[in-house]
């Protein structure tokens, strides 16, 4: 054991290995019938959800700021801290306290971000919850969109960054996924849930291979979007953020919808937003044309009455013309045609 260990109970040495794979999320440490959350993380989350800050003894000499929230209840507090921007990590016993020696072994079991909900109680259901990736190939810019509680995947090529802006605008995404070196506007720059990441995961080759993975197919000329290299790069950093932070293959996402420009009246960001068509100028959807125009009981008619106000980029193909799918009971040689 390290010095810097030993100097931590053997939970709290377990907590601070979790945290360090962790370092830019809250972490929800579960102890019996609550989420934990210590140091930093529980002087941040008792700001946002206004609970109790404590103490739990010391750890290397020092007291140990700490927080909860009741397992039961997590949902709304999850809620709220999503609302304000902040992502969380769900840390779960998976050990057998009976048989274990030391801590239960705990593992994180998914990352709730702003951009990848899908618990209804987490959802406004009036609105879409978009995962948006952006990757600029020089004049093309490629962006990509996922709906997680559907699985609605989504891809487009603009030119030039007015034409990225009217995009963004459109799309309100809950969470954006830029490259490091991507020179952003001060609109965007500041947005909540802006999320930076590496430069070398936007890869055109990896994406491919990652995104022909996820749709079980050979390439992926059946979805029209094998020519949109930009917008294919955006999708595969998508997916891969998708899946690290559930945790999961995402098999509800099983196709890929390509939209253009070509099919539809463009309207620009700053006229998009004069015209309240969704978002008044105080940032609510009260007395907008959305609002006016919905007239619906359910959460379902609400998304089709969001759809006819809002302008839409292209009437997108959610489905291959003729996908190849790799047929696992072949022994890989084989392909099969699907239906």
């Amino acid at each position: 054991m390290s010095q810097a260990s030993a100097q931590h109970t053997p939970m709290m040495a377990q907590y601070l290995k979790i945290k360090r794979e962790h370092p830019d999320v809250l972490l929800f440490y579960r102890m019996g019938d609550f989420y934990e959350l210590f140091f930093d993380d529980a002087r941040r989350a008792a700001a946002l959800l206004d609970i109790t800050l404590t103490q739990r003894g010391q750890s290397a000499g020092q007291p140990i700021p700490m927080a909860g929230v009741p397992y039961h209840s997590a949902e709304g507090y999850l809620a709220r801290l999503v609302a304000a921007g902040e992502s969380v990590a769900i840390c779960e016993q998976i050990g057998d306290p009976a048989t274990s020696k030391g801590p239960v072994e705990r593992r994180v079991v998914r990352i709730v971000t702003p951009g990848t909900l899908y618990d209804e109680a987490l959802l406004d259901a009036r609105r879409d919850n978009l995962l948006v990736a952006v990757h600029a190939a020089g004049e093309r810019i490629g962006l990509a969109w996922l709906e997680l509680s559907s699985g609605r995947f989504s891809v487009l090529e603009v030119e030039g960054e007015g034409e990225m802006l009217a995009e963004l605008q459109r799309l309100d995404p809950a969470e954006l996924l830029v490259t490091e070196s991507l020179s952003l506007p001060p609109a965007l720059e500041g947005r909540r849930g802006l999320r930076r990441q590496s430069d070398w995961l936007f890869d055109l080759e990896s994406a491919t291979r990652l995104l022909c993975d996820q749709f079980g197919v050979q390439d992926l000329r059946g979805f029209g979007c094998a020519h949109l290299e930009a917008a294919i790069t955006a999708a595969g950093v998508l997916v891969e953020y998708a899946r690290d932070t559930q945790r999961s293959r995402l098999p509800h996402v099983t196709a890929i919808g390509v939209e253009s420009r070509d099919d539809a009246v463009v309207i620009d960001a700053a006229s998009r937003r004069n015209l309240e068509i969704d978002v008044n100028l105080g940032g609510s959807g009260d007395n907008t044309l959305a609002s006016v125009l919905d007239t619906t009981a359910t959460a379902m008619g609400c998304a089709a009455a969001q759809a006819l106000a809002q302008p839409p980029a292209a009437r997108p193909r959610t489905r291959p013309v003729t996908p190849v799918r790799r047929d696992p009971a072949a022994g890989g040689g084989r392909l099969r045609g699907a239906a």
